[in-house]
């Protein structure tokens, strides 16, 4: 009662809450921060902020191992082709090819890069990867798979030659050969490798793009681009487009042909100029010499010769092998009864004949060779005959293609080796082809491959020409790494690298000093003087008697053996009164002696070749 009388009676509260009160008591409870006491207007609702979530920390990716890349031949030079990419513990090589030697290099056949530096890190090597079966990127495998077998991976043709070679050795039977097709990819290692068609002088072409942990890698092998290849198989732009789209880190493109302007011409031209050839010379015996790798010339060859209903022998060691493992594998076509033995030739007409030989580089003991200097026993050459060299010289051949024409054309015979009549094209890329394989991968860094140092220089200009940074292109050396990772590419160290030359069955045992040695007894010639002393009583028993080879004629200048003799018996008998007993010693003041009396009286310096015996 007594409340009822101070004022108006008030409703009880309900136990409902209003919607506004809900909001307020949901956003109380909801906030981290403090809400004051007392009511919350629209003013402080508003000063409200929502919780912060707490950024999660950004996890590092860890770092790839750093790619290594380096050539053991191939830069500098042409041939000996030799690409190294390293990244941690693996290692994988592109070709392994053989050089040929310079005038310089005196009787040596063959010239191959030096592996001392994959010998020791061999426990790394997953693999070798070939691009093609010419000799500059197969040719040293017998000798590096002699003390290193690892797997060797390739197109079949590839393989296939490769196989003839590692039988002559010995070393098929235990070799580890691994048969991809072109699109096949092989993981290795940190590695995945693509292979890639390619259009070169040879079936089976290919260029390998390498995946490594800091990006891809495109290493293009020889190539070109024929739009109308003899097996209708045209270079894979399509795919070398994409792999440019989705980023190329490197780039390593051939300069062979870099100083040619505009683009390659197609192997079907060289089929236009044969037909004519054989139109023309129907009376005549043909004699073609090419590359025995260059399977698809050969089928232009055969297809003219059965169209001409002409027999095709073939003759060179290389020639037939290629020839065989082509048509055992199907990448040539030849009918029954096209192909004859070389020793039944004689059982056809001349004019009825297509010989297909080696020697169109005019390699000594070749099958051409042979024949230019009447040194083959099936055929002999005469003014009845046509010789086609379906080649170019390769760069330091000149003389020795020159040295057989010559001698041809003393016999009598006709010869075709003008480029007028366009009986070769080359397999390689000139400039605006190596444009378009630039313009396609779109590589971040670039270095140019196999050419002498010229070559890569303008393969370099013509990569600035197209807007590639000068600082991303490296101009390189064999021996000589670029490292790449996260913070760039860079040139980084050495590792060894060289020339080992290939002297009969001798591998490396023909050195700068021997060479400088042959040089010296080919320029100079040689003086032997023997003798026979007694070192414990201190005389000259007998002798010396002067030998000369390759520096005079002894019977034509015999005051000048003479006074050689006489010098050699007078420094022998004093060296001995003074008690000198040291061979290398008596052999020294002997040497010294006679060439000081030759040069006086010549001008010149043989080698001196002091032999004593002791009595």
């Amino acid at each position: 009662m007594q409340e009822k009388k101070q004022g108006k009676w008030k409703k009880p509260t309900s136990k409902k809450a209003t919607a506004k009160e809900l909001s307020i008591s949901s956003l109380e409870k909801s906030s981290s921060r403090k809400v004051t006491s007392g009511s919350l207007s629209k003013k402080s609702t508003k000063s409200v902020k929502k919780p912060t979530t707490r950024k999660k920390k950004e996890v590092k990716k860890p770092k790839q191992p750093k790619l290594r890349i380096y050539s053991l031949g191939g830069l500098n030079e042409i041939g000996k082709n030799m690409t190294v990419l390293e990244c941690g513990n693996d290692i994988i090589i592109v070709d392994c090819g053989i050089g040929f030697p310079n005038d310089d290099m005196l009787g040596v056949d063959l010239v191959i890069p030096d592996f001392t530096h994959i010998q020791n890190n061999i426990e790394k090597v997953r693999g070798i990867f070939l691009t093609h079966g010419h000799e500059d990127h197969i040719g040293s495998l017998p000798y590096f798979l002699k003390n290193m077998n690892v797997p060797v991976y390739g197109t079949r043709l590839t393989l296939g030659i490769l196989e003839n070679k590692l039988e002559e050795h010995k070393l098929l039977n235990s070799a580890k050969l691994h048969n991809v097709n072109v699109g096949d990819k092989v993981s290795v290692g940190c590695f995945k490798i693509e292979f890639i068609r390619v259009n070169h002088s040879i079936a089976d072409a290919c260029a390998l793009a390498i995946s490594t942990p800091q990006g891809m890698v495109i290493h293009t092998g020889d190539f070109k681009l024929d739009t109308t290849p003899i097996d209708g198989e045209m270079m894979d732009i399509v795919r070398l487009g994409q792999l440019g789209n989705d980023g190329v880190l490197m780039l390593l493109c051939e300069s062979t042909n870099v100083e040619r302007a505009g683009s390659t011409p197609s192997e079907r031209r060289v089929g236009f100029s044969l037909e004519k050839i054989f139109s023309q010379a129907k009376d005549k015996r043909l004699i073609i010499a090419t590359f025995a790798s260059n399977v698809h010339r050969v089928q232009q060859i055969i297809d003219a010769s059965i169209r001409h209903e002409r027999k095709v022998a073939v003759t060179g060691r290389s020639m037939v092998n290629v020839v065989n493992a082509a048509v055992k594998l199907g990448y040539m076509n030849v009918p029954d009864g096209v192909l004859i033995d070389i020793d039944q030739i004689k059982k056809y007409p001349p004019e009825k004949l297509t010989i297909v030989t080696t020697g169109s580089q005019g390699e000594p003991m070749s099958a051409l060779y042979r024949m230019a200097f009447s040194d083959h026993d099936k055929v002999v050459l005469t003014d009845k005959d046509l010789v086609v060299l379906s080649s170019s010289a390769i760069p330091g051949n000149e003389p020795l293609v020159g040295k057989i024409v010559n001698e041809m054309y003393r016999r009598g015979v006709n010869v075709y080796h003008d480029s007028s009549v366009e009986v070769h094209v080359s397999g390689h890329a000139c400039q605006e082809e190596l444009k378009l394989m630039h313009a396609l991968t779109k590589p971040k860094y670039f270095m140019p491959v196999h050419g002498e140092y010229r070559h890569l220089i303008q393969h370099k200009e013509l990569a600035e020409g197209m807007g590639m940074n000068p600082q991303n292109i490296f101009v390189s050396d064999i021996g000589k790494v670029i490292e790449i990772d996260e913070d760039g590419a860079r040139f980084n160290g050495v590792v060894q690298a060289g020339k080992v030359l290939i002297d009969g069955s001798g591998i490396g045992d023909v050195g700068n000093i021997v060479l400088r040695d042959r040089k010296n007894l080919a320029e100079s010639g040689l003086i032997i003087a023997v003798a026979s002393v007694s070192l414990e009583e201190g005389i000259l028993m007998s002798g010396p008697e002067i030998i000369s080879r390759g520096f005079v004629y002894v019977r034509e200048n015999e005051e000048l053996v003479n006074g050689a003799r006489d010098v050699a018996t007078r420094v022998l008998i004093d060296a001995l009164d003074e008690g000198v007993k040291e061979w290398n010693e008596l052999k020294s003041i002997l040497k010294n002696a006679i060439t000081k009396y030759v040069f006086a009286k010549t001008k010149r310096k043989p080698v001196i070749l002091p032999i004593l015996m002791n009595i």
